[in-house]
């Protein structure tokens, strides 16, 4: 019987730890492949850890309410598939390998030092390993594959799938390095940094002292990063959007009894954003030392204020693949899934523009700050009835708008004040060019 560590897997972007709420099974209890052991809570969401064997449970490091670090071993599971630290792993007996691993020579050769390694962000079963090296697929190659298994594991289908795409030519080896340094690049710039100490604070009688939540902490931790790592700098423009506030009013109850959804103004926002994006898309980066780094997805970070008065960011993936509808749809889902802890950890990673709409405070304008690794951050402001001027053909007269600011905040590294106020610009024109037309 070999011992398989189960490991506590990444969790999401800036999380570092968790929290045991309950164990699913216990000593001598048998575990089948993907079987969840144990639950945790971060200060994000909740979760589930998977075992990635077969096995009967042996060993527990932890109890319930234990914190515990990503990376470190959970738990022993004895299993009869061979130890990970194992040189070799059967892998011939698996029908399906059979009709991939055959005489032919592997498509390339690894190097006899090239062992595949798992970290704490990504970890390897034995057969996955297996496969890599037996089929010649690199480090690189296999930290790039997207993985279907819980918090993006590469299952066996996974690399399968990977290793015959490859013979049939439909993977590029250079694209897929490629985006394993992008990947890298994210990574390195979103590690937490300890909030700094402040001395001299007096305690008066009355006084109450409340001690941070681990969210509050990590919050507070990549804000301090995000103003210490990016010269941050704001454009501010006047949009106004009487059009958009006329035409919501008109087709809301139509839009919630076909889609039984809300529309609000975030979604139609959000919407203008991505477009702009496409016109800017240097805005749309991130930076890795002096290396700019393009993002291909355009993926849209939402803040969300939850219950406990902290604060989440959501990611809306692909947004410019989506309609309006398809737009309102995830922005409702994705803040009621936030406010109700319900997220799962992919759903807050991968950001590459963040929008926070402080105008559902009531705030006109706010500097806010950028949500790193990204380089840029929008507030929308609240939407007020304003004088204005209003041209006209028979001359200009004052009147009655529905008006907004823009607050737009970059980092002046990578992004300079021209780049940043027409990228905020161009926003307020789409708002402001508004006719409603085939958007539902």
């Amino acid at each position: 019987m070999a011992r398989y560590e189960l490991k506590l897997p990444k969790m999401g972007e800036g999380v570092i730890e968790a929290t045991i709420t309950a164990w699913t099974k216990n000593i001598g209890d048998t575990i089948e492949e993907d079987e969840t052991v144990l639950e945790v809570a971060t200060d994000k969401v909740d979760s589930e850890v998977p075992s990635e064997v077969p096995g009967v449970l042996v060993e527990k490091f932890y109890e319930v309410d234990d914190v515990v670090k990503v990376g470190e071993v959970i738990a022993i599971i004895e299993t009869d598939q061979e130890n990970e630290n194992d040189e070799e792993v059967s892998i011939i007996e698996n029908p399906e390998l059979k009709a991939l691993i055959t005489e032919e020579e592997p498509l390339n050769k690894p190097e006899e030092s090239a062992e595949i390694q798992s970290s704490p962000e990504r970890f390897y079963t034995p057969l996955v390993k297996s496969i890599a090296q037996t089929e010649g697929i690199s480090q690189a190659e296999l930290d790039h594959i997207k993985g279907s298994g819980k918090h993006g594991r590469v299952t066996k289908d996974d690399i399968l799938k990977y290793v015959a795409d490859k013979k049939a030519g439909k993977i590029n080896q250079n694209q897929s390095i490629k985006g394993k340094e992008e990947n890298t690049a994210e990574h390195k710039l979103s590690q937490p940094v300890k909030i700094p100490e402040k001395n001299g604070v007096v305690l008066d009688n009355g006084d109450e002292v409340i001690e941070m939540d681990r969210m509050r902490k990590i919050i507070a931790e990549h804000m301090v990063m995000s103003k210490k790592v990016s010269p941050h700098v704001q454009s501010f423009v006047e949009a106004d959007v009487t059009k958009i506030v006329n035409w919501r009013n008109r087709i809301k109850d139509e839009f919630l009894k076909r889609e039984g959804e809300k529309i609000t103004f975030t979604p139609i926002f959000i919407y203008y954003i991505v477009k702009a994006i496409k016109d800017y898309p240097m805005i749309n980066v991130q930076l890795d030392g002096t290396k700019i780094i393009k993002k291909k997805n355009i993926n849209i970070g939402m803040a969300v204020a939850l219950p406990s008065g902290n604060l989440i960011v959501p990611v809306i993936k692909n947004a410019d693949r989506l309609s309006l509808t398809g737009l309102t749809k995830a922005v409702n889902d994705l803040a009621k899934r936030a406010r109700e802890n319900k997220l799962k950890p992919d759903e807050i990673t991968g950001g590459t523009y963040t929008v926070t709409n402080i105008g559902s405070f009531g705030n006109i304008a706010g500097t806010a700050i950028i949500n790193q690794p990204q380089v840029a951050i929008m507030a929308l402001g609240a939407i007020r009835k304003m004088p204005a001027v209003i041209e006209t053909p028979e001359g200009d007269t004052i009147g009655v708008r529905q008006k907004m600011i823009l607050s737009h905040s970059y980092d002046h590294r990578v992004v300079d004040g021209m780049l940043g106020g027409l990228f905020a610009k161009r926003v307020a024109e789409y708002l402001e060019s508004f006719d409603g037309k085939d958007l539902l």
